[in-house]
């Protein structure tokens, strides 16, 4: 398949075209504005329809309509941006709707900074929006990753009938890489999609609550809301057998960086670095952030290892809670941070691992 040369946010959308989406509302924010506006040319070309809302919550409003309707539905936001649309979202999985929304996340808290940021970590994890819903969760680490997680999350959000977040942040989001685009589905394809989801979406047949692509506020017993959450659980603890991470020169290591997204990136080369130093570096680098990878944590060799450095651009950590909860005290954990729209840089990350290895 031929490489193509494209920017992260752009390739995003392309992906989110060629596996199916045809509807996409958004409203401008940086560093993301190049999805909707690439959206906007490229939908029409394949009888899609793009709308600029007047606001997020319009936006996302109108992908739940979209979506309750059977047509692969997507939106995408910046941070800020992202808290304005958490109502609609934690609608859709109230209502069990498949949609897919791309986070190009920036500085914070509030509006923050338009600079490149990983402070949104507890948010896409842990709070999306009221009620204790979880998804999906893809963190992408190079522009051919935030392709494959795209197509892959249309798929994901389809089977289980729930939102899927795209985290990535806006180094990612911005930077220019080559790429293999996947198969474009054909007209073909993508009705009979809409067609398998007949029985549950709002295509004129009576509202029941079977269907639950709308729901009337307060329509719900206690009863129901109950089993229906003791539903859920089992679905999100039987997500963890999908969880991803890349496992680096893992099996010596005696210091273990790990992160996700840009940072983890970053770390990635610092290993190579410090392997030519001879210090024996690894890395763990999480491709989901939820569900989380905690058992690549175990294939740790914790009677070698003198310490494990999270990489976060993120002031305080947050990525790190995980990382804890998965090393369970087997090794002390230190950090390497940065904020405020401030870039990781790889010699940061080497001399906080460096430094590691000579307090031991």
């Amino acid at each position: 398949m031929a490489r193509v040369f494209m920017k992260g946010t752009e390739a995003i959308a392309e992906a989110a075209v060629r596996t199916g989406c045809r509807f996409f509302a958004g409203y401008p924010i940086t560093p993301q504005n190049e999805i909707p506006e690439y959206f906007s040319r490229r939908l029409p070309e394949v009888g899609g329809v793009f709308v600029q809302g007047e606001s997020e919550v319009a936006s996302v409003s109108m992908v739940y309509g979209a979506a309750s309707g059977g047509t692969r539905s997507m939106t995408s936001s910046s941070s800020p941006g992202i808290s304005l649309k958490s109502e609609g979202i934690s609608y859709c999985a109230a209502a069990r709707i498949p949609m897919v929304y791309v986070n190009v996340s920036r500085g914070g808290p509030g509006v923050g900074s338009i600079q490149p940021a990983q402070m949104d970590y507890l948010q896409a994890t842990k709070a999306s929006g009221n009620g204790g819903f979880r998804m999906r969760v893809f963190a992408p680490a190079s522009v051919q990753e935030a392709v494959d997680m795209t197509y892959k999350a249309f798929d994901v959000a389809d089977q289980y009938r729930r939102p899927v977040l795209i985290l990535i942040d806006g180094v990612v989001g911005t930077m220019m890489e080559p790429v293999e685009l996947p198969p474009m589905k054909s007209d073909e394809e993508v009705a009979a999609m809409k067609e398998a989801k007949k029985a549950w979406t709002l295509t004129g047949h009576k509202l029941d609550y079977a269907h639950r692509a709308w729901i009337q506020p307060g329509n719900w017993s206690t009863k129901v809301m109950q089993s229906d959450s003791e539903e859920d659980a089992a679905l999100y603890k039987s997500w963890q057998k999908e969880a991803e991470a890349e496992e680096f020169m893992l099996d010596d290591a005696e210091v273990v960086l790990t992160g996700y997204g840009i940072s983890a990136r970053i770390g990635k080369s610092a290993v190579k670095i410090l392997r030519a130093e001879g210090i024996k570096a690894g890395l763990i680098r999480a491709k989901t952030v939820y569900p989380f990878p905690y058992e690549a944590y175990d294939h740790i060799n914790y009677k070698k290892v003198k310490g494990i450095l999270d990489i976060e651009m993120s002031i305080p950590a947050l990525f790190v809670e995980d990382v804890q909860v998965a090393v369970k005290d087997r090794a002390p954990i230190s950090t390497c941070l940065c904020s405020g729209g401030n870039i990781m840089t790889r010699e940061a990350v080497l001399t906080a691992a460096r430094k590691i290895m000579e307090a031991k």
